[in-house]
């Protein structure tokens, strides 16, 4: 970015009267940037900076006000200086999310109040699930005569464990040859593409332990289909109340309490999953398109993020139908770009 001749303290009171003049549409006086900043200066000073930023083209005088307004290059310098800071939230949201996977919660937590901030409507966002996934690995192992150890490694590295009866100990040999045989089979399979075919083979050549490998299907497919808890966090729901067409119905307490017991966002995530199978990016619902009958007055736009293959989670932003659309998918466009393949670029 070109030198723009601006100082720290030239910076900080074109920032507040940018921000000052956005929130009211007054004209903005020193007196005004005295209290809107943590530059303690005295009302004179600001005047002084103000004369210079007005030199400088960055603010105008209307005529008929004492006050001052930002002109194209003052808001060209913000807006700037704006996705200088967001970039840098993004990136430092990135370094949090990488070096926190394993405190997913708080990070999800943190994603949803950003957005919340960053974009005046209610937020909310999924815990990430296992989509399809396929298996990497099997190992089956010993517990004791009576008992094996099935661990079956998932795409993104989910790791689930199943103990499973047997009728008479496997010998160090035969469990070697049964791991074998399942892992050439299986590997980078998902639960849909194991064909009857597929396991009438391994039965077959299981000999003697075929009713074993059903037990471990069996175990494999729960894991498969057994998704985690669906956590859903939320953010800003209050911000609702700050637009009159929701706040004024009775609306409000149910879109609130939606937002209080989550149950109902469930089947938002969900919509949002099976529609995002056909095409990855942003959904937008508009009123009554939205799955939830209490955001039939609301617009949602949710996106889908996938931390790693097959693992994924929905992200949602919830308005009034005049909300900002563009500032609201660049917001979720940023995220989801963050978010995106973190699990795979962790592994290299």
């Amino acid at each position: 970015m070109e030198d723009n001749g601006l100082d720290e303290r030239k910076t900080k009171i074109l920032n507040a009267i940018i921000k000052n003049y956005l929130e009211t549409g007054e004209p903005v006086g020193s007196r005004t940037i005295s209290k809107y900043t943590d530059l303690n200066l005295s009302s004179a000073t600001i005047r002084n900076e103000m004369s210079d930023l007005e030199e400088l083209g960055y603010i105008l005088q209307p005529h008929t006000s004492a006050g001052r307004i930002p002109s194209d290059k003052g808001y060209r310098f913000y807006v700037d200086h704006l996705m200088e800071e967001k970039d840098k939230e993004v990136a430092d949201m990135k370094a949090f999310v990488i070096e926190h996977t394993e405190k997913m919660d708080q990070v999800l937590q943190q994603v949803a109040k950003l957005l919340a901030v960053n974009t005046n409507y209610a937020t909310m966002i999924t815990s990430p699930q296992t989509h399809h996934s396929k298996v990497k690995f099997l190992q089956l192992s010993n517990v004791d005569e009576h008992n094996i150890l099935v661990v079956v490694v998932l795409e993104g590295n989910l790791v689930k464990n199943k103990i499973i009866p047997v009728d008479e100990p496997i010998d160090n040999e035969q469990m070697l040859k049964l791991n074998m045989l399942l892992n050439t089979n299986l590997t980078g399979f998902s639960m849909e593409e194991i064909n009857i075919g597929t396991i009438a083979l391994l039965k077959e050549k299981a000999g003697i332990h075929s009713k074993l490998i059903g037990s471990v299907l069996d175990a494999v497919a729960e894991a498969i289909n057994e998704g985690e808890d669906l956590e859903i966090y939320t953010s800003g729901a209050t911000n609702i109340l700050k637009y009159p067409e929701l706040s004024d119905s009775g609306n409000a307490s149910e879109l609130l309490n939606a937002f209080e017991e989550k149950d109902q966002l469930v089947s938002l995530v969900t919509e949002n999953l099976a529609e995002d199978e056909e095409q990855t990016g942003i959904q937008v619902y508009i009123g009554n398109e939205a799955p939830i009958q209490t955001m039939k007055d609301c617009s949602v736009v949710t996106a889908t993020y996938e931390l790693g293959e097959g693992v994924k989670g929905t992200i949602g932003i919830i308005g009034p139908k005049r909300m900002d659309y563009e500032n609201v998918m660049s917001n979720l466009k940023n995220l989801k770009a963050q978010l995106d393949g973190i699990l795979d670029r962790r592994k290299k």
